[in-house]
C-alpha cells in the first residue's frame, strides 16, 4: 500500500527561508565576481577639508534676574493706597503702596506742635540768662528738651517712612498679592520685583576646562523658547572653590536682555568656545569603528573604496577632526558605508542621490 507524503506548516516555512537567504546572497557573489551589469555601490562622498574648528564646551544653567526680590510690608498695617499693576514697570524709589498711617501723622504733629513751644521756651530763657535772671542749669535742660523732642520726630518719621513701600530698584513687578483693606504684616509678599535687564546664568564645568575660562569670556546661550535664536553673554565670575564631590566648578555668565525676552527660571544651553582649531576634519558619518579603532572609506582616482585607518582628535555634533591617516582633499564615503568592502567599485552620488 502506498503511503501519502504530506508537508507539514513549518517544514514549508523553512524551505522559503533558505530559498529567501539563497536568493539575498546569490547576486552578492555575482558582484563580486562582476558577472552582471550594474554591480557598482552607490555611495555619497564628501572631501576632507581644513575649517576652522571651534572646541566648545557644553552645559546647562537656569537663568536668574540681575536683582530680585520679594516686596513686603516692615509694619503690620492695613493697606489704604496700592498705586501699581500687575506687571508694571518701575523705576527706583518709586511708590508702591500705602498703608494706614494717621496714628503716625498725628504724633508727628503733637511732636512739631511741642517742638514749637520748647524752641520758644529756650528762647526765653536764654533772654533771661543774659540779664541773669535764668540760671545757667534751667537754659541747659531747656536745651536737652528740645533735643528731646528733635530726636523723638526724627523716630516718628522713620515709623511714618515704613508705612509707605517703594521699589528699592528698577525693574518688573510681578503679580499684586494684596488689595486696599488688606491687613499685612512684615514677611508678607506685597508683589514681586525683577531686574531684568541682565540675566545671571549659573552653570557648572569639569574641572578639566578650568585653564579655558576666565572673567570676559564669551558664551553663547540657547532656549526653547526661541528656537534657532542665541543669545550672546560673557563671563563674569568663576567660582574660587573646586567642588570635591563632583569634581566641577561653577561659573557664572551674565546675558544683556534690553528687550526683557529672556525671564528667570528658563532652562538656558550654555556654549563655552574654549579654543578654535585649524583642523583636518569629515562628516561624522563617515567612520566606521572597528573595536578600539576608527576607520573610513576613501574613493581613489579609480572609484575603489580602499579602508583607511584614521585617529580621531575632537569632536563636535556631526563632525570630527582626523589628526592623521587622511589628507585634505580627499574624497571620504559618507552614505553606503554598510554596502561597501575594501576595494570595491563604487559609483558616486551626490547629497541628493542623484548620480
Amino acid at each position: 500500500m502506498s503511503k501519502i507524503f504530506k508537508f507539514s506548516p513549518l517544514l514549508v516555512g523553512v524551505i522559503v527561508l533558505v530559498a529567501f537567504l539563497i536568493y539575498l546572497n546569490w547576486p552578492q557573489e555575482q558582484g563580486q565576481q562582476g558577472g552582471r551589469a550594474g554591480g557598482l555601490t552607490p555611495v555619497v562622498v564628501q572631501k576632507a577639508t581644513n575649517e576652522a574648528f571651534p572646541i566648545v564646551v557644553e552645559a546647562l544653567g537656569t537663568a536668574v534676574a540681575n536683582e530680585s526680590v520679594n516686596i513686603t510690608a516692615q509694619q503690620a498695617q492695613t493697606v489704604t493706597k496700592v498705586l501699581f499693576e500687575d506687571g508694571a514697570v518701575v523705576k527706583q524709589g518709586q511708590l508702591l503702596v500705602e498703608l494706614n498711617n494717621r496714628a503716625q501723622i498725628a504724633r508727628l504733629n503733637e511732636l512739631n506742635i511741642n517742638l514749637t513751644e520748647a524752641k520758644r521756651q529756650l528762647e526765653r530763657i536764654k533772654g533771661l540768662a543774659q540779664q541773669s535772671a535764668a540760671s545757667e542749669q534751667l537754659l541747659d535742660e531747656q536745651q536737652s528738651r528740645v533735643q528731646s523732642i528733635l530726636a523723638q520726630r526724627e523716630v516718628a518719621k522713620a515709623n511714618l517712612q515704613e508705612l509707605t513701600v517703594s521699589a528699592p530698584f528698577s525693574g518688573r513687578l510681578g503679580i499684586r498679592q494684596v488689595s486696599i483693606g488688606s491687613l499685612i504684616r512684615p514677611g508678607d509678599t506685597i508683589t514681586t520685583l525683577d531686574d531684568l535687564s541682565i540675566m545671571k546664568v549659573d552653570f557648572s564645568i569639569a574641572e578639566v576646562h578650568l585653564s579655558s575660562v576666565q572673567q570676559g569670556q564669551r558664551v553663547f546661550v540657547t532656549s526653547i523658547a526661541y528656537p534657532g535664536e542665541q543669545f550672546e553673554g560673557q563671563i563674569t565670575n568663576i567660582e574660587s572653590r573646586i567642588d570635591p564631590q563632583t569634581r566641577s566648578i561653577q561659573v557664572r555668565a551674565q546675558i544683556p536682555n534690553k528687550d526683557l525676552r529672556l525671564r528667570p527660571g528658563m532652562l538656558m544651553q550654555i556654549n563655552l568656545e574654549k579654543r578654535v582649531l585649524n583642523a583636518l576634519v569629515v562628516p561624522e558619518s563617515a567612520l566606521v569603528p572597528q573595536g578600539d579603532e576608527q576607520f573610513v572609506f576613501v574613493v581613489n582616482g579609480e572609484n575603489k573604496a580602499i579602508k583607511t585607518l584614521v585617529v580621531v582628535g575632537e569632536r563636535k555634533p556631526g563632525w570630527v577632526q582626523i589628526t592623521s591617516g587622511l589628507n585634505a582633499g580627499q574624497k571620504v564615503i559618507t552614505q553606503g558605508t554598510l554596502r561597501v568592502r575594501d576595494g570595491s567599485p563604487v559609483r558616486l552620488l551626490d547629497n541628493q542621490g542623484a548620480v
